[in-house]
């Protein structure tokens, strides 16, 4: 995977709030993995969740993988995340 600068994440940040799927799916591996931000599962769930109702299938893959290493309060954080987002933005 290419290591992401600030600049990609800005970029996928606003191709994001436009319902780019690969911009969700690309924050979510940024914040799954550590790539240009701190490892945050919750946002990364959050993300993933957000791809995968795009239609994007390794979306679904990742969020079931970082589900298996967040509590259920973390899960329900994210989705909670994920529905506040598409209020604002859809």
């Amino acid at each position: 995977m290419a290591c992401i600068d600030i600049d990609a994440l800005a970029q996928y940040e606003t191709d994001a709030k436009q319902g780019r799927p690969d911009a969700l799916y690309n924050l979510g591996l940024a914040y799954s993995t550590g790539q240009g931000v701190g490892v945050d599962f919750v946002a990364a769930h959050k993300w993933f969740n957000l791809a995968a109702l795009r239609g994007v299938e390794e979306a679904k893959r990742w969020r079931a993988q970082i589900s298996g290493e967040m509590n259920n309060n973390q899960i329900a954080e994210a989705q909670r995340l994920a529905r506040e987002w598409l209020n604002i933005f859809h």
